[in-house]
């Protein structure tokens, strides 16, 4: 039995990175922005999961390739924004909280590229006393 080559009638001097970059902007229309891709044209393996607790918040992210050194973690009180850069890669997640929380009163870890934040609930309102 004797086999044919394959036949591929691509140009194999495609520039990939025009590929990449319209990719990126169709991801960025369609998320509203903040899609970051790495330089291979793949985002970061980056997943976030938020744990909901009667006292708190548990906000745990896979970030694989960072360092400590690497991320800044912001909290409005109704948001989390983690913000990771190397020399290979750049990643920008920002995560809504389904309650309100103390941002005041957030402890954060990070072992083994797994970062893992911890916020107090508060009220999402406050009684206002008319003097």
């Amino acid at each position: 039995m004797s086999r044919r080559p394959f036949d591929d009638d691509r140009d194999d001097t495609t520039d990939f990175s025009s590929f990449f970059r319209e990719l990126e902007r169709m991801m960025d229309d369609m998320t509203g922005g903040d899609v970051r891709m790495d330089e291979t044209g793949f985002g970061t393996d980056a997943h976030f999961t938020v744990y909901e607790e009667p006292d708190r918040l548990r906000v745990v992210g896979d970030l694989p390739g960072m360092g400590k050194d690497d991320i800044e973690i912001k909290c409005d009180g109704r948001r989390v924004t983690v913000v990771a850069d190397t020399d290979r890669q750049s990643y920008e997640e920002r995560i809504d909280l389904p309650a309100q929380v103390d941002e005041h009163s957030a402890r954060a870890t990070f072992n083994n590229g797994v970062l893992e934040v911890e916020l107090a609930r508060t009220d999402s309102s406050k009684s206002i006393n008319l003097g």
